[in-house]
């Protein structure tokens, strides 16, 4: 490979900028990029191994940088023509640089004010979820809220949790807990009575109250149903949600994240105008105040897209280089851990249960028809097999209706998936959003619930998904596993559960090129940002990650490393 790269002298042409589509207007911010090749740089980064994420030149050892965007990439004597005066000089001493991460799914507010609640992500037994949340009481005044979220009954061996758990020690203070998934959550005794719900509470449209034989709630509350105690807990303060901008954008650094898809507050049974208070009170405050630490891409609740294109036409779809606007976003279905993803059989472990479709086709179809008809881009949460084929009949149907343009659909998540599925995803050009460390959890939950043959044959598609010519962009859906897409990587190329000695479906493994794109130039495309991000190429942002490891080869054989330094727009954000 220092052989190869010794002999590398020609520079990446412009390809990323002459590509412009007139389709969506981010694309704008690229034509920025255009400049005097003789420019002087500002910073030179040198004697590394520099993945560019650019087929144009895929490696090279040596990059410059001016005004916050690569200027040039290839042989350090061709890139040190740019260095002058004051040229900052970096020398990587071999380390491996990489495009900076761009996680393609995230909450990233929810993910911030989890950080500073009851977490519970990676309990693995009853007592150690009980002594949380006791911990919690000792710290919290009568009357106030308990609240945290991250638990998963599936490391403990799947026996949901009960509010009898909690009810001893929590006598004064409502108590809720989400589930990792953000599809069901558990309410102590207090925060049921305090929300009205009792045996005569009626199960809301596409929700579920999980009772008791005699018909007393257990506390949970699955979906819809959720929003019965949501909707009574107070505000979290504009204080604390920026706080959490802060404490999330941080850690992305921390992992080499330079831009999310955020997703936003909005699961299911939640409101939709949380999102909206969050672009006003934090985004918007934020990007104003030059408090932005990360780039980020936003995506809103789909039933409010009409004022989604009021914002637009006011303001475009950029408001800087920091926030960008996405589209919006519907849910198709719940989660496999809730027993709520739809499928086309039934769940083994229910066997009457085949999962809960959470809006009606011809209202899904319309929504979609509409956001489509103004130009947003359309992602749509899908995890159950029959779910998938539902969104990809809506996507083509509106496709159809409304005439051909540049439109890059999403699925969230496209987990499990029925035959044939995957061919549907690249012939209708479909992006599918998917979460490889999910499936470090999912591999025995699948088979519990669906059955060997159906989980082995049809969950994480990666491979066949992408020799179908699909798009696939990676993420973490943070909170609901961390983020971390070095994480992600070795998951996507390894495929092996923490407990497991050998690969789930090995045949989807996929190789480190594959999976690094998935988390940049892809990622990127996913998001109409492929102009401004996602690969180290002449004209782009400067937005790059510094490895560990001295050896791309070492690095594809053992799928690990770690992060030594995040630069965003050619500047050190982290350490």
């Amino acid at each position: 490979m220092n052989s190869f790269l010794k002999l590398l002298s020609i520079p990446i042409a412009l390809l990323s900028i002459l590509s412009f589509s007139f389709l969506h207007p981010t694309h704008f911010l690229g034509w920025k990029a255009l400049m005097s090749s003789q420019q002087v740089a500002d910073l030179v980064v040198r004697n590394g191994v520099i993945y560019t994420g650019d087929d144009s030149l895929p490696f090279a050892e040596s990059m410059a940088v001016a005004n916050g965007r690569v200027v040039r990439v290839g042989n350090h004597s061709y890139v040190q023509e740019l260095a002058s005066y004051g040229t900052e000089v970096l020398d990587l001493g071999g380390k491996v640089v990489v495009p900076g991460f761009i996680d393609s799914h995230v909450h990233f507010i929810p993910g911030g004010l989890q950080m500073m609640q009851v977490d519970l992500t990676g309990v693995n037994n009853k007592d150690e979820f009980i002594r949380r949340i006791k911990d919690a009481v000792q710290s919290t005044k009568r009357g106030s809220w308990i609240l945290g979220g991250g638990w998963n009954n599936d490391l403990w061996g799947g026996d949901l949790p009960a509010a009898s758990w909690i009810d001893d020690f929590t006598p004064y203070n409502p108590v809720w807990l989400s589930r990792t998934d953000g599809h069901m959550g558990l309410a102590n005794s207090v925060a049921l009575m305090l929300c009205g719900v009792t045996n005569l509470t009626a199960d809301p449209s596409e929700g579920t109250i999980k009772r008791t034989p005699d018909g007393e709630p257990t506390g949970l509350l699955i979906e819809s149903a959720m929003s019965l105690v949501m909707s009574q807990i107070p505000e979290d303060s504009v204080d604390n949600r920026r706080e959490a901008l802060l404490r999330a954008s941080n850690l992305a650094l921390e992992r080499g994240v330079t831009t999310v898809v955020d997703m936003g507050r909005y699961y299911s049974g939640t409101s939709a105008n949380l999102s909206w208070e969050d672009f006003t009170d934090v985004y918007q405050w934020a990007n104003s105040m030059s408090k932005m630490k990360v780039r980020v891409c936003l995506f809103f609740p789909m039933e409010t897209w009409s004022r989604l294109v009021d914002v637009i036409n006011k303001m475009g779809y950029a408001l800087s280089e920091w926030v960008y606007i996405g589209g919006v976003k519907a849910f198709a279905d719940g989660s496999l851990g809730s027993n709520s993803a739809l499928f086309y059989e039934p769940y083994v472990d229910d066997p009457n249960n085949y999962g809960q479709q959470l809006i009606e086709s011809e209202a899904l179809f319309n929504m979609a028809l509409e956001s489509d008809l103004s130009g947003l881009q359309i992602a749509i949460h899908a995890i159950g097999d029959k779910a998938n084929d539902l969104i990809l009949d809506t996507y083509g149907s509106v496709a159809s209706t409304n005439g051909p343009r540049d439109r890059r659909f999403r699925i969230e998540h496209a987990q499990h998936l029925a035959m044939g599925t995957p061919h549907r995803f690249g012939k209708q050009w479909v992006i599918a959003s998917m979460q490889p460390d999910h499936l470090l959890n999912d591999a025995d939950t699948a088979r519990k619930k669906l059955g060997k043959d159906r989980a082995d044959n049809g969950s994480y598609l990666f491979r066949s998904l992408l020799e179908n010519n699909a798009l696939v962009a990676f993420g973490s859906d943070w909170p609901v596993a961390e983020i971390n897409p070095l994480s992600g990587i070795k998951t996507a190329m390894r495929r092996q559960p923490p407990t497991w000695e050998n690969a789930w479906i090995p045949s989807e493994c996929i190789s480190l090129d594959d999976a690094i794109k998935a988390y940049t130039i892809s990622a990127a495309r996913a998001s109409f940002l492929d102009n401004d991000l996602g690969s180290l190429s002449p004209g782009k942002l400067a937005d790059f990650v510094i490895l560990t490891t001295h050896s791309w080869e070492e690095f594809a054989e053992s799928a690990s490393a770690s992060i030594a330094a995040t630069y965003i727009s050619g500047v050190r954000a982290y350490p």
